[in-house]
């Protein structure tokens, strides 16, 4: 339930609505799952190089930003716009705000109980398609947690944990929701988006959240006997799948990014790490 009424609409940054700092311009690139090709690294390490101060950061959604652009009015310098764009991480300019899904970063690669980076896929698309939501704040927040716990202490706006390889559990705000089956997971997430922007209205100081709504989006349920117990961040080092590497205050400078592009795909992950999987370390 709602606490404190908001006053104002969210300004989270994104490409096209930089955030003004005392050094320029900032950006923020939305990656779904934190999924980071190597080519898009390199291009945008390039970008920071003619444009920004020569690093990318790292936030704590699993996102990249970029400092120091230059820019008028609150605008990127359509140079600067044009470069960012050539990396093939802005796939939507309408939509570039709510492309807001983090993932468990192993998904796929080792343990869990559900591959779920093609219901991520599948729910950015379905997210891209719909023009009601390009009205999501850009707070709002999917979580996926593939069964292994890593992301169940993450609050949540919308979300789901793996109960198996074929069903999960939705998670709505701070409550749970209908155990659904994976494939039909992003369609149900994707609904309780365009609920959630149904219920928010379209004030300036409508909510951010789901748990800020005046009332449930929806009939809160008990949790599945098979939900998993938070297990924590993901520990830096060797890791099952793969390789977890620390970046220190999650900036990634030039040096420390030129050392990853070794590598044909990239993890992004929430605990200023990068997560490199150990199919692409055999390639070394």
């Amino acid at each position: 339930m709602i606490s404190e009424p908001r006053t104002r609409a969210d300004r989270c940054p994104g490409v096209l609505r930089p955030w003004s700092a005392e050094d320029g311009l900032l950006v923020r690139l939305r990656l779904v799952g934190g999924r980071l090709p190597t080519p898009a690294l390199a291009r945008l390490l390039q970008v920071s190089a003619d444009f920004a101060d020569g690093s990318i950061y790292l936030t704590k959604r699993a996102n990249l930003q970029l400092r120091g652009l230059p820019g008028h009015r609150g605008a990127l310098t359509p140079e600067a716009l044009a470069a960012i764009e050539s990396t093939g991480l802005l796939p939507s300019r309408t939509h570039e705000l709510v492309r807001n899904i983090l993932v468990s970063p192993q998904t796929g690669h080792a343990g869990g109980r559900a591959d779920l980076r093609p219901v991520a896929a599948q729910l950015d698309a379905l997210l891209c398609a719909d023009p009601r939501l390009t009205r999501l704040p850009g707070r709002f927040l999917f979580v996926l947690d593939d069964g292994r716990g890593d992301l169940l202490n993450r609050a949540a706006d919308a979300g789901l944990v793996a109960l198996s390889g074929e069903q999960a559990q939705l998670r709505l705000g701070e409550h749970w929701g209908d155990v659904v089956t994976v494939a039909d997971a992003a369609g149900r997430l994707a609904e309780l988006a365009g609920a959630f922007q149904e219920a928010r209205g379209e004030r300036p100081d409508a909510p951010w959240h789901v748990h800020e709504l005046a009332r449930p989006l929806r009939p809160a349920v008990a949790a599945d006997p098979r939900v998993p117990a938070p297990s924590g961040p993901l520990p830096f080092g060797s890791v099952p799948g793969g390789t977890h590497l620390h970046v220190p205050d999650g900036v990634l400078t030039p040096d420390h990014a030129r050392s990853l592009l070794e590598h044909t795909e990239l993890v992004v992950t929430p605990w200023q790490g990068v997560f490199i999987p150990q199919a692409q370390e055999a390639n070394r």
